[in-house]
């Protein structure tokens, strides 16, 4: 992806971003497929985060879109970071974010990580084994360290992270022990539901377990001071959840327990902005269906299919008029896998014809590749006037442009 600065978002007065898009589609004589991203909902999303949990510090996941403009904004915003790696951290640090607002929040690190991040000043990091505390100790013993739980949700979007990552309850004892042998530093614990949670007690049985292990410390004279409850928060379920949560907090973390709570969100922030257009540049007909070959498909910007097990849904640029037929989409790599959509209803469409995709913000643009030979999909940042002045106001060093 192209390293921008905030010098690039376009201000838009008296039109909307769906109003850019279709008039990049339409009538700047564009081709390949594109974004458009509106700066204007990251902060909206951010500002609901605020007045929602106010409480909860947001460490957002850089690994759901890395976008230097979106770490930019968000940073100006007073939002912390969630890295998982070396490189993550790096690319944080050199947008200016201090070191004490990033969490290391990978449990399992390779020992050329633990050392850059003990070289670069990032202490708070995550464990969920004993390999890995005898890891930080060797690397970095000044580490101040938070305990992940394991926590599955009954219906998250993706497969479950305690298939790879988080301590069970049962385990927390043990490693508490071994910890205070190697004089390491606990300081907290986190879970995380799992990307896409739409199970409403999830965050319930986690912060259960997250106050059976505060109190577990309490026994040994250990005051946790964090928990950090992840990820995993949708704009669709947020009422639903964020309700859930607080109400959690409220019973196992009552102010008198002392704690701060962060937490890592990443589609939620970003999923919404980005609205991607794809043109169809072939089609044929196979038993009376509809196929159609788009210019992006899940080598690039649809890999969330892969990865993510997002659904999208097209929408063509022109309008669904006439009659609707089971169709099939395709994208532009040699590779049969290369599918983003199937027996969906579609009006006849032609070659040159618009697909509209939405809310394509999260676990996009950040694993894409260039299979086949075919470039990451561009990029048009946009904000009404209003938002990009708040920009500058928020943000004077990030922008020099007067518009």
């Amino acid at each position: 992806m192209k390293d921008l600065s905030l010098d690039s978002v376009i201000p838009l007065a008296n039109k909307t971003p769906r109003q850019e898009l279709e008039d990049i589609a339409e009538y700047q004589g564009q081709e390949e497929a594109f974004f458009v991203m509106d700066v204007g909902d990251l902060m909206d999303k951010y500002a609901t985060w605020s007045d929602v949990f106010p409480e909860i510090k947001p460490y957002y996941a850089v690994k759901c879109n890395d976008s230097t403009i979106v770490l930019k904004a968000l940073a100006a915003l007073g939002a912390n970071f969630d890295c998982a790696s070396k490189g993550e951290i790096a690319r944080v640090l050199s947008l200016g974010v201090t070191p004490d607002r990033i969490i290391f929040a990978n449990p399992v690190k390779q020992q050329t990580h633990i050392k850059f991040a003990a070289k670069v000043g990032v202490d708070l990091m995550t464990f969920d084994n004993a390999p890995e505390l005898y890891k930080i100790k060797e690397y970095n013993p000044s580490a101040k360290l938070v305990l992940r739980l394991v926590a599955d949700s009954n219906d998250s979007q993706c497969m479950a992270m305690g298939l790879k990552f988080g301590a069970r309850p049962n385990e927390a004892a043990s490693l508490l022990r071994l910890a205070v042998s190697l004089d390491l530093e606990i300081v907290g614990v986190s879970f995380h539901v799992g990307s896409g949670n739409r199970d409403l007690n999830a965050y319930s049985r986690a912060l259960s377990n997250c106050r059976n292990f505060y109190n577990m410390c309490l026994e040994q004279g250990i005051q946790l001071s964090m928990v950090d409850i992840g990820g995993g928060f949708t704009v669709e379920d947020f009422d639903k959840v964020s309700a859930s949560v607080l109400s959690s907090i409220e019973e196992y973390f009552p102010p008198s327990t002392g704690v701060r709570f962060i937490a890592e969100p990443g589609r939620f922030m970003v999923a919404a902005a980005y609205t991607l257009a794809t043109r169809v540049h072939s089609m044929r007909v196979d038993r009376d269906r509809p196929m159609y070959y788009i210019n992006d498909g899940v080598y690039s910007s649809f890999n969330c299919l892969l990865y993510d097990h997002a659904s999208v849904t097209p929408i063509p640029l022109k309008g669904a008029d006439g009659p609707l037929y089971k169709s099939s989409i395709w994208g532009p790599t040699c590779d049969s896998l290369d599918q983003v959509a199937e027996d969906c209803l579609l009006p006849m469409l032609k070659v040159n014809d618009w697909l509209v995709f939405e809310g394509m913000g999260a676990y996009t643009l950040a694993a894409a590749s260039n299979f086949n030979g075919f470039p990451a999909t561009v990029v048009h940042h946009v904000a009404s006037v209003e938002k990009w002045a708040q920009l500058k106001k928020i943000c004077p060093g990030c922008v020099s442009r007067d518009e």
